[in-house]
């Protein structure tokens, strides 16, 4: 019990230090390419900070545990939501631009919309992967084409000032660390789960969710703390895009199969529940602020459903 607990602290701690530096070295070259400060959240940075959860997928998958990859892409979109969002709103209230309603909900809402699609059946397979890999194509395509400049300086206190050589080093040595973290991190979480007799799906909701969710957190609450507040909610979208587009794909590809029936049934309606609750508030809080009172909210939804989840998995739930 206590060598995978060792693991799994490790692992995160690996994949904590490995994201952040991956963010900014990629934020750095994406700087000198000329993108606009919601671009880079939406994408270079909600991409680093989705990393873990892609290389924990994807060693899951490798290892034969598809159910903790679908676990970790689920629950930590929920833990965006619930977790981080809620937090960040609860530091400070957040501004919400009209161009994220107009531009980039839909296609959070369309993603959300086909994970459901590719889980009903509980079987993820090839052709479920492929259709979300085409959004996902499609999702950056759109966000690549519809980008326009911005005031860049705002955040060149929040990217650090690389060369690319450096920078492209930097993403190398990175990455090295954060597939050798999720590698102690999903064996560690696998013996847990065995150990406490919980499926590996609740493991993946649970403490490989939270874990890996903890860059976006960081990200959010620092991004709204120095008033970059496009870089916070555009992370959380672009987030949530890529673990459905991304990361849920992963399974389906390396280890196309059975899912674990309660991640369509219990799991998948609640994301579905807070995405929509995601877009009602931004559309009700468009050109305004999203306060303290709707953070609140979702940060105790989310507490309730670790307490759901918990009561479940001791009650012979999986």
């Amino acid at each position: 019990m206590l060598l995978p607990l060792i693991a799994v602290a490790a692992g995160l701690v690996a994949l904590l230090w490995s994201a952040d530096h991956f963010v900014g070295a990629a934020a750095a070259t994406a700087r000198r390419a000329g993108m606009s400060t919601m671009l880079v959240g939406m994408t270079i940075v909600a991409l680093g900070t989705s990393a873990p959860e892609i290389v924990v997928s994807l060693m899951a998958s490798l290892d034969g545990i598809p159910d903790l990859a679908t676990g970790n892409a689920l629950g930590s979109n929920i833990a965006n939501i619930g977790l981080v969002l809620g937090i960040t709103a609860l530091v400070v209230p957040i501004p919400v631009r009209f161009s994220i309603v107009r531009r980039e909900l839909p296609l959070l809402l369309g993603a959300t919309g086909l994970a459901g699609y590719a889980l009903a059946n509980g079987h993820l397979g090839r052709m479920d992967a492929a259709l979300l890999i085409a959004l996902l194509v499609f999702s950056l395509w759109w966000l690549f084409r519809a980008d326009t400049p911005d005031a860049k300086e705002e955040v060149a206190g929040e990217i650090p000032d690389m060369t690319l050589a450096r920078a492209l080093l930097w993403l190398v040595v990175t990455l090295a660390v954060m597939v050798a973290g999720s590698r102690g991190l999903v064996w560690g979480a696998s013996e847990l789960a065995r150990s406490m007799g919980v499926s590996e799906l609740v493991i993946g909701l649970t403490i490989v969710a939270i874990g890996t969710s903890l860059p976006e957190l960081v990200a959010c609450v620092a991004s709204a703390l120095k008033r970059h507040h496009d870089l916070a909610i555009g992370n959380i979208i672009g987030s949530n895009l890529f673990n459905l587009l991304a990361v849920l794909p992963v399974p389906g590809l390396l280890a196309p199969g059975p899912t674990d029936p309660a991640a369509g049934e219990r799991d998948y309606p609640l994301l579905l529940v807070l995405t929509l609750v995601l877009g009602a508030l931004l559309l009700w809080h468009r050109r305004n602020h999203l306060g303290r009172l709707p953070g609140a909210a979702l940060a105790a939804s989310y507490f309730g459903y670790l307490i759901w989840l918990g009561k479940a998995s001791l009650g012979g739930g999986s």
